[in-house]
């Protein structure tokens, strides 16, 4: 029976093993792919290859990805990867700026935010969007939500996940700038466990979930 276990076992790592490096370069691939659109989505028309020429910038003791964009030599802009805890998780978003620093577009890359709620993010403060950020510049004024006396309209019943994205924007930018330090921006990566008070986002239901 013991050298039938050990045997199954043995296999079985053998064949995990086996599909993982299958699996290893066709992941990297997709990666590197979405990445890339994504790039070309937030810093549009730049003629140099941003992700190859990334830099790492410090803010708050984290580290953040910088891809320069550039056109016929001129710098015209950066993406920068950033991220921050919302109200389910991490929320990892890629925001563009123009080379004066104003917010040109985003990508979220990644979420586990409320469906129907703060899953919204992905749109909500696009160009046309109720929270829009174009054209907004985080050096001028770090960005937030309206009940906490910014300019952005927070997505309804989900202002964790707002102040989450905004964190994060202001953290890309404060990469972005070369800034070490970022008012309002931490990086303590806590996870909301408890609702806080005043606090609008509902809890999923099991229907949700």
């Amino acid at each position: 029976m013991l050298l039938v276990l050990t045997g199954v076992t043995v296999v079985s790592v053998a064949l995990l093993a086996w599909v993982n490096e299958l699996t290893k370069e066709p992941i990297a691939q997709a990666n590197a792919k979405a990445l890339s659109d994504a790039v070309n989505l937030v810093v549009p028309g730049f003629d140099n290859n941003p992700i190859a020429e990334k830099k790492m910038q410090e803010v708050n003791g984290v580290q953040y990805a910088v891809y320069p964009a550039t056109k016929g030599g001129e710098y015209i802009g950066a993406a920068v990867e950033a991220s921050a805890m919302g109200f389910g998780g991490e929320l990892k978003v890629l925001v563009g700026f123009d080379a004066q620093g104003n917010v040109l577009n985003y990508s979220l890359l990644q979420h586990a935010e409320t469906p129907g709620l703060g899953s919204k993010a992905d749109v909500w403060f696009k160009a046309g969007g109720k929270g829009d950020i174009t054209g907004m510049n985080p050096g001028q004024q770090p960005l937030a939500v309206s009940k906490d006396g910014g300019k952005v309209d927070a997505i309804t019943a989900s202002t964790i996940t707002s102040r989450a994205f905004l964190n994060a924007v202001n953290a890309a930018y404060a990469a972005f700038a070369g800034q070490e330090q970022a008012d309002g921006v931490t990086g303590a990566t806590q996870t909301n466990v408890e609702q806080p008070a005043g606090e609008e986002e509902a809890t999923p239901s099991p229907a949700a979930q």
